[in-house]
Order: C-alpha cells, then structure tokens, then sequence
C-alpha cells in the first residue's frame, strides 16, 4: 500500500515481494521531491557530445567547464557511472541492463553516493539496510549497491522485454514509476560512451569461475610444479598463508612484482579497475586480473600491455611443469585467449585477482587449469 502525507510530499512505501525475495528502495529525498514534476523532456541528448565530455572527466578535468546535459556535478557522477558499467558488465549483464542501472541510479541519487535519503535509504540506489540490502557500509560502496541492484534486477521475470521504466520500477518499487523514463536517453549516452573506455573491446572475463568441466589445452596432471599449494592446506582469503616467503632464487624484478602484488591482498575485485590504487575510495583504482599483474610488474620496471589477451603473447613460453617465481598463467577460454591470469609465487601457489565480489587472494595451483604460462623478466 502506498499513501502520501497531505501537504509535505513524503512518499510512504511498503514492502514489495520481488523474486521471492521482500526489498525495497525507496527513493532519495531529494529524488522524490524533483520527480514530482517529471516532464520527460531529456530526449535530445547528443550522444557524441556526451562521449566527448565523458573521456574529458575520466581523463581527470575537473568538470568545471564540463557541459552534460542532466548532470549538474560531472566530476561526480560520470565516475560513478562508469562504476555501475563495469560492475554490469563484469557480471554479464546486457547492454540494456545497464542502462536501466544507470537511469535508475540518476532518478534515486542523481548518481551520487548519497549518504542519506528517505527513512534509511542510502547510496546510489538509495538502498535500505532495513530492508536487506545490506549494511549502511556495504550500501555506499558503489560496486556492492550495483551488484545488488543487478542481482535484483535479474531475478525480475521478463525484464528485457520490460521497458526501461517498467523493470526499474519491478526493483526500486518507487512512488513514482513513471519517472525513470525521463533519464533513459542520457544513461544510454552514457553507457556507450563509458563501455568504449574499457580496454578491451571484448569483455576480459575475470569474473568468471574457471569451468570445471571444461578440459585444458596442456592439462595440468603431471604438469605443473612438484609443489601444487596442499600443504598449506585452507587459505583465507586475503591473507599469506601461514610459512611462504618469496624463494631467495626469484629474480630480483620477480621478486619486487609479488612484493607489490602483495600489498594488493584483500582489496576487492573491480572489472576494468586500473590497480592504480586498490586501498583508494575510487572503485575504478582497484584491480581486475590483468591490471593486477600489469601494474605489479610496473613496480618492477617491466611494461605489461593491459588485457589477458594480450599478456599471453607477453614475455617467452615456459611449460607449466618448469614454473619459476613471478611467471604469469592463464586459465579459462582458450591457449591463444585466456580469459583469466595470475602471477605465481613459487611454492605451489598464485597470487589473483580472481572475479567480481572476491579480493585479491592467494590459491593454490592445484586449482588452477593452466592453458599457458609466460615469463615476461
């Protein structure tokens, strides 16, 4: 049921089962007051425009002289645009997944990671900890809220059939449903103009789980290092376990990769994430699997290209069986395009940055399908 208070305009909303599942968003206050008066006027958005300004603002302008037509703090919000792009698409969420996000996401919280809104209402998508999303902390992380918004939104049957209002309305359950329409153009200049800034055209699959049951082109029994990691037996995730030091053989450039890598332990996983500053407040400085291993080698004087895909032709070929310190393996897809890689540490183990939700972690190798490995020193 849904009743507003006569004269001030507070939206009061109940629960609404959604995918078996009771949540509910409630708008940002600031949301509810200004879409009242929804007039759906944004629809003459140019998209090159828009793509312009967007690489100016990732590119570190101010947004002082920076125009986007519905966003008045650029500097702001494109980045935390670019946040919920790259959490959609490390979760292989559609195109139009994300630009129901992201209108969701400017009509909630003008793309802002709001530290308030209606009753309990937080973060971009004004998500309530009362109502299960998760704490106030875990909310005002912008990779967490998108994560969950998606989640949600993939439980909602038939939501690429729904128009963007319609499936944005099925999660948020808003006391406006028909206000989300109004901003469908800008998010869909947005989208495209964010999803051209990642570094690979192709999505670099580091979030995916290695498949199972899936066979290795080289295959891994009998192949891999005498020590294959058992011995150290549970590792939890984020920490060294317990007896590894980096071997006194490694090469010194080896040796200083793993130490910088390992400063990185426990930060979380962010797809297209640059790794430039993984304990920084930005999600987009935290690491994905490729820029881990990129900028670990940078901090050894050694230049890596940016993607699996390319890493893998990086360096000379070495056989899993003759592994040293500091050697990157790949796994998931194929030989010639892995989808995945790590660094390994000698001793049996490998230092990840493994997929979205997980940090950066030490595993290993025994559960590893290695499809190639390279030495890049």
């Amino acid at each position: 049921m849904k009743a507003v208070a006569a004269g001030i305009g507070v939206v009061f909303l109940s629960p609404l089962l959604l995918a078996g599942t009771a949540m509910m968003m409630a708008s940002s206050a600031e949301a509810v007051q200004t879409s009242g008066s929804f007039s759906g006027c944004l629809t003459d958005i140019d998209s090159d425009e828009v793509a312009k300004h967007v690489t100016d603002i990732l590119d570190g302008a101010s947004g002082k002289d920076v125009h986007i037509e519905g966003l008045d703090l650029p500097a702001e919000q494109v980045p935390n645009a670019r946040t919920i792009v790259a959490t959609g698409i490390s979760l292989d969420v559609p195109k139009k997944g994300q630009i129901i996000a992201l209108a969701t996401a400017m009509q909630e919280s003008r793309l802002r990671n709001l530290n308030y809104g209606d009753r309990d209402s937080l973060g971009l998508f004004q998500q309530r900890p009362s109502q299960g999303w998760g704490t106030a902390q875990q909310i005002r992380d912008p990779v967490y809220a998108s994560e969950r918004f998606y989640k949600a939104l993939l439980k909602v049957n038939g939501w690429q059939q729904m128009t963007v209002t319609q499936a944005a309305q099925a999660v948020q359950a808003s006391g406006y449903p028909d206000a989300y329409a109004q901003w469908e153009d800008l998010a869909t200049a947005l989208q495209t103009a964010i999803a051209k800034t990642f570094p690979s055209t192709g999505k670099d699959k580091d979030d995916k789980e290695p498949d199972k049951g899936k066979e290795s082109a080289t295959g891994t029994t009998g192949c891999t290092s005498s020590k294959d990691g058992s011995g150290f037996g549970r590792i939890p995730e984020g920490s060294v376990p317990k007896g590894y030091k980096i071997p006194k053989d490694a090469d010194p450039k080896a040796r200083k990769a793993l130490n910088w890598a390992m400063h990185q332990l426990g930060t979380q996983y962010q797809w297209g994430g640059s790794c430039t500053d993984a304990h920084g407040p930005d999600p987009m400085g935290r690491c994905d699997c490729s820029s881990l291993m990129q900028q670990a080698y940078a901090h050894a004087g050694i230049t890596l290209t940016r993607t699996t895909y390319t890493q893998v032709n990086e360096g000379k070929v070495v056989s899993p069986s003759h592994l040293q310190p500091g050697d990157l393996i790949f796994s998931r897809g194929t030989a010639s395009r892995p989808e995945h890689v790590g660094m390994y540490m000698g001793e049996g183990l490998v230092i990840e940055a493994p997929r979205t939700g997980k940090p950066v972690r030490i595993t290993p190798i025994k559960d590893w399908d290695i499809l190639a490995a390279r030495r890049v020193i």
